[in-house]
């Protein structure tokens, strides 16, 4: 599942932050990051926790000088991070999300965005037209508009 974490974020962060210097494209691969990592390791495991996002931030914050574009461009990957959290549901397996402070197991926990079934077609469904919107919205259909996303990563509003 891809476009449903992908669009949701950008839908979420552009309608809070409105900010078109942001790069997107660590943003969305912030939001499909623990899918494509925590497979190897058996199903949900550390990107799927808490623990990981805010270890990440910090990391950031502090290997970075403020206002540097540096910091705002990992900040976009943060965001990711965190929203995959938020759209995966995540915080309803405790033994995952509040890795470690309930203990060191993971137990048998499975990836929630391969086991929903026929739900996760919907939301995928519902990712793309998100994404089709985004295109329209930000005219993503001229060439300098698109060149500036795929080059920079950041929207010309």
């Amino acid at each position: 599942m891809f476009f449903w974490f992908i669009g949701g974020s950008f839908l979420a962060i552009w309608l809070v932050l409105h900010d078109p210097p942001l790069d997107y494209r660590l943003l969305a691969l912030g939001s499909i990051l623990p899918d494509l990592m925590d497979p190897f390791f058996g199903g949900a495991r550390v990107l799927h926790s808490i623990t990981f996002s805010v270890l990440l931030l910090v990391v950031v914050v502090l290997a970075t000088n403020r206002r540097s574009p540096v910091r705002r461009r990992l900040l976009a990957l943060v965001f990711g991070t965190f929203m995959h959290l938020v759209l995966d549901g995540a915080f309803a397996d405790n033994r995952v999300f509040w890795w470690p402070f309930f203990g060191w197991s993971f137990g048998d926990a499975r990836l929630t965005s391969i086991a929903r079934g026929w739900l996760d077609v919907l939301l995928e469904v519902i990712g793309l037209a998100i994404l089709v919107w985004g295109w329209r919205r930000f005219r993503l259909d001229l060439q300098p508009r698109r060149r500036q996303l795929v080059h920079q990563g950041t929207l010309v509003p």
